[in-house]
């Protein structure tokens, strides 16, 4: 629990706002509470990606309307994409179509 309030406090978010985040994401089966010592300790339940995932489809699904391409234009216009970046979302693109092939 402190290790993820020290990763997130230059966002000056409460020690308590953290805790009851956490608390939350409990209740909702996203993290695991180990209870045996004094001070409890978190786990997640379900991997980077997989959470990744389902954050992704849900913001898909609920803002976009399902549209992958409005999603990606607003993803890209946010900020400028480096060189880079663009370089491996045309990999990924390409990647994408030869699976879809």
């Amino acid at each position: 629990m402190r290790e993820v309030h020290e990763a997130i406090r230059s966002h000056r978010v409460a020690y308590t706002t953290t805790l009851k985040t956490m608390q939350v994401m409990h209740e909702k089966g996203l993290l695991r509470r180990d209870e045996s010592k004094r001070s409890h300790v978190y786990h997640a339940r379900v991997g980077e990606e997989r959470t990744q995932r389902q954050l992704v489809r849900s913001l898909l699904d609920q803002a976009f309307s399902g549209s992958r391409p409005t999603l990606l234009l607003r993803a890209l216009s946010d900020r400028p994409v480096a060189p880079e970046e663009l370089a491996e979302l045309r990999r990924i693109l390409r990647e994408v179509e030869k699976e879809n092939e």
